[in-house]
């Protein structure tokens, strides 16, 4: 029985960035013997244990084979037999098909250092189209390391784009799918991976009402391509938003707040999105061309907007708003968003207003919404 430290672990070793999960990979063993040792089982459609001290996972090494559709669809083996080389075949890219045995020598079967050296997305095998899943994965690696000059191989986009054109990227439930986009959008160039789903076509089966964005723009007629789309100007606030938040409903709001309502709802639904980024997405749409062109004269339709954005209960929403708001603005080479200290100014203002001293007069219910409403336009005055 040996135990060899795979995976990201060995990449971002060997890569000099902190490991902050380390897995490990067990040859030789079966699961009565891990147990025997003080190893507890946790996985369910495979064994994965936790080791008895450091808590750190150990798999038994195995194989996989493809029998239906998706991410699920596969028999596994995790015999005794199934070799360390066996184990990292079926992993989805060479820099993560590595191992570093207890004496820290790399075991390297398909030359996943020469890719990390050279800075190249590789698929380990052609058996890496049988999980859809991969192409999503394969673009969260581009866009992590797109500033360290990595790039997807030729031979693995083409494959990309044939898993997508056979169907097989139809068959992911939405919620793992969410799950691969909460994780890109908490990374770095979140950008770049949109711009990796759209060039092997995933953007235009996972999320149609994005890529419709790009064949769109409200400032040139049906068919001239001079001017950016509607989706390369929201692909370059996301850049630009990506720089100031790593909150993924910030993110997501800014690429697809630019849809309408109907359309923004058929995405979320698509997508099965979290409460919180439909409703920040939701606002964008709504309100965000209204803040934009808003006459900061009217204090009544300033305080209208603040109710309208929740802002008197909930003021972070309103500060994440106009964050997307701002980077759509800096995305255009504006010199800033001036509408972003306004409207914060005007919080505070509004939110300093108490119903307290109305309550202890003796008011209620409709007249301490009337009277709160004629205060807070008062002070918006001064």
């Amino acid at each position: 029985m040996k135990s060899y430290l795979v995976g990201g672990a060995v990449r971002d070793q060997l890569l000099g960035l902190p490991v902050s999960d380390r897995d490990y990979v067990v040859v030789g063993a079966t699961p009565t013997e891990l147990k025997a040792l003080g190893y507890r089982q946790v996985g369910a459609e495979f064994p994965v244990f936790l080791h008895p001290h450091s808590g750190e996972e150990y798999a038994l090494a195995r194989t996989e084979r493809k029998q239906g559709h998706g991410y699920h669809g596969f028999s596994v083996d995790f015999s005794p037999e199934v070799t360390l080389e066996e184990d990292l075949l079926r992993r989805d890219l060479t820099i993560n098909a590595m191992a570093e045995d207890e004496h820290g020598h790399i075991v390297d079967p398909f030359h996943g250092r020469d890719d990390l050296q050279a800075g190249i997305l590789r698929h380990v095998s052609p058996a890496f189209r049988e999980d859809p899943l991969r192409i999503l994965r394969v673009a969260r690696f581009a866009a992590r390391f797109c500033d360290r000059g990595f790039h997807i191989a030729a031979e693995t986009m083409a494959l990309l784009q044939q898993m997508v054109a056979s169907g097989e990227i139809d068959h992911l439930v939405a919620e793992r799918v969410c799950q691969e986009w909460d994780k890109a959008f908490r990374d770095a160039n979140p950008d770049q991976f949109i711009v990796v789903l759209r060039k092997c076509g995933a953007l235009n089966a996972l999320a149609p009402e994005l890529e419709e964005l790009f064949q769109q723009s409200p400032d040139q007629p049906p068919g001239d391509a001079t001017l950016p789309s509607t989706g390369d100007r929201a692909l370059a606030a996301l850049r630009q938003v990506g720089t100031q938040t790593r909150q993924p409903s910030i993110r997501f709001a800014t690429l697809s707040g630019a849809l309408r309502e109907d359309k923004l709802g058929d995405l979320c639904e698509r997508l099965s999105v979290p409460g919180r980024w439909r409703e920040l997405a939701l606002l964008v749409s709504q309100y965000k061309a209204r803040c934009d062109s808003l006459d900061w004269t009217n204090k009544q339709e300033l305080l209208k907007l603040l109710e309208a954005l929740d802002g008197l209960r909930r003021p972070q929403r309103v500060e994440d708003f106009l964050l997307v708001c701002e980077a759509h603005a800096l995305a255009q080479q504006a010199t800033g968003y001036p509408p972003k200290q306004l409207l914060l100014s005007a919080l505070d203002i509004v939110r300093s207003v108490s119903a307290k001293p109305l309550v202890e007069q003796g008011l209620s219910g409709i007249e301490i919404k009337n009277e709160l409403n004629r205060l807070r336009l008062e002070a918006l005055s001064r």
